[in-house]
């Protein structure tokens, strides 16, 4: 917490994770910068609190379950996979 997000993504780029996050207006600039840079990062998957309200029942059971179910599916091809961006969609729909 309190990191900017330039050095958020490049900490989660160097231990090989993805940052999850539902600042999409910045971190969407972050990602364009980068790609022009010829630079990459592990990946960026977006929330939004319309899909996961945060005062909504279980929203960290339901967060999780959806990133489960998103490793599920992709996962295998992740690692493989450079500076992707991902819509998270909830698993119970």
């Amino acid at each position: 917490m309190g990191l900017p997000d330039e050095d958020l993504l490049r900490a989660a780029t160097a231990e090989g994770r993805a940052v999850v996050t539902e600042n999409v207006k910045d971190f969407a600039v972050l990602h364009r910068r980068i790609a022009a840079e010829g630079r990459r990062h592990m990946g960026l998957v977006f929330t939004h609190p319309r899909r996961f309200p945060r005062a909504g029942r279980n929203h960290v059971r339901v967060l999780a379950e959806a990133l489960a179910m998103f490793l599920s599916q992709h996962g295998s091809t992740l690692s493989d996979a450079e500076s992707f961006v991902w819509w998270l969609e909830r698993a119970d729909r």
